[in-house]
């Protein structure tokens, strides 16, 4: 009997955004792939540390505890540009930490990318700029995972906490341009002029919307899983997103409205287990305190 993903939320991790495996890609950076492949084959029995994305996998896999096996929510895989031999290693890693992942891909070098819409993926974590920007040109929601200090793997709870930024992420970049080009004022202005016209869709904005029909199954009792805004808009600006949110008919648990001030101290706050953001200046100071991604936006075409 086939499996159909089609009606699953599926995250899709290379195996540098679930394991700390920075020591192996500098070899492969230094050395070149023959030698990074021996190296993985002669250490094939030593554990991995976790990486940055692992606390959101693992909190993600513990939403089917809430369903029946055969009705589970979420589908997590591994798809690496390791070889199958060399791939051992991370499934021994994937066994000892009581993941539930049974799928994987290996593509011994080749992009990833052309695989995400072939396993129904709704989101693709990576270390590699590359496959990230790839996934986002194929329409499916991608971030460059960020290296962070070891005390972020500890999560806060079983609750998958979830943070975004708003424009280029959950929105268009369309009013972040005109911030960028003209300013404030003009910002403010048009967004003042269009609060009753709806931000267009982001690269991120498909992935919230899976999420909320998860929470929406959780209407009596709190739900595995918890959304933050956390955004540099402030008031007026913040109407439109508002409204936004509500044409689109999801569910955002928490919002902030920062008004420019750093976003570090309410993402600790928060517990995110993920922030996902566009701007550096931001992700520079989170990812030393929450798991963080960065959403590329330079090199992907414009998308509707």
């Amino acid at each position: 009997m086939s499996y159909n993903l089609q009606d699953k939320l599926v995250v899709a991790v290379s195996s540098r955004a679930l394991f700390n495996l920075e020591t192996e890609n500098k070899i492969f950076e230094e050395k070149g792939l023959d030698a990074y492949y021996q190296y993985q084959l002669d250490i094939e029995n030593e554990p991995l540390e976790k990486g940055t994305g692992f606390r959101l996998v693992e909190n993600l896999l513990r939403i089917n505890n809430y369903f029946e096996k055969e009705n589970k929510q979420v589908e997590v895989l591994v798809l690496s540009k390791n070889n199958a031999a060399t791939s051992l290693r991370i499934t021994n890693a994937i066994n000892s930490y009581g993941l539930d992942i049974i799928r994987s891909a290996w593509t011994s070098g080749n992009s990833i990318a052309n695989y995400l819409k072939a396993f129904k993926v709704d989101l693709f974590l990576s270390a590699d700029d590359n496959d990230v920007i790839s996934a986002i040109k194929n329409g499916v929601a991608a971030a460059k995972i960020l290296p962070s200090h070891k005390d972020v793997h500890n999560s806060k709870g079983e609750q998958v906490r979830i943070a975004f930024d708003g424009d280029a992420v959950l929105f268009s970049e369309e009013s972040e341009l005109i911030y960028k080009e003209k300013g404030l004022d003009a910002f403010i202005e048009h967004e003042k002029q269009n609060r009753d016209n709806p931000l267009s869709q982001g690269p991120f904005a498909k992935f919230l919307l899976t999420i909320s029909k998860i929470q929406d199954k959780f209407q009596d009792k709190e739900s595995p899983i918890r959304t933050a805004l956390v955004t540099a808009r402030s008031a007026p600006s913040h109407e439109r997103v508002i409204k936004t949110l509500n044409v689109w008919g999801v569910r955002i648990d928490e919002a902030f409205f920062l008004g420019g001030t750093d976003k570090y101290e309410v993402l600790e706050a928060f517990g995110a287990d993920i922030f996902f953001d566009d701007q550096d200046v931001h992700l520079h100071k989170s990812s030393s305190v929450v798991p963080s991604a960065k959403v590329i936006s330079e090199g992907v075409e414009h998308m509707k």
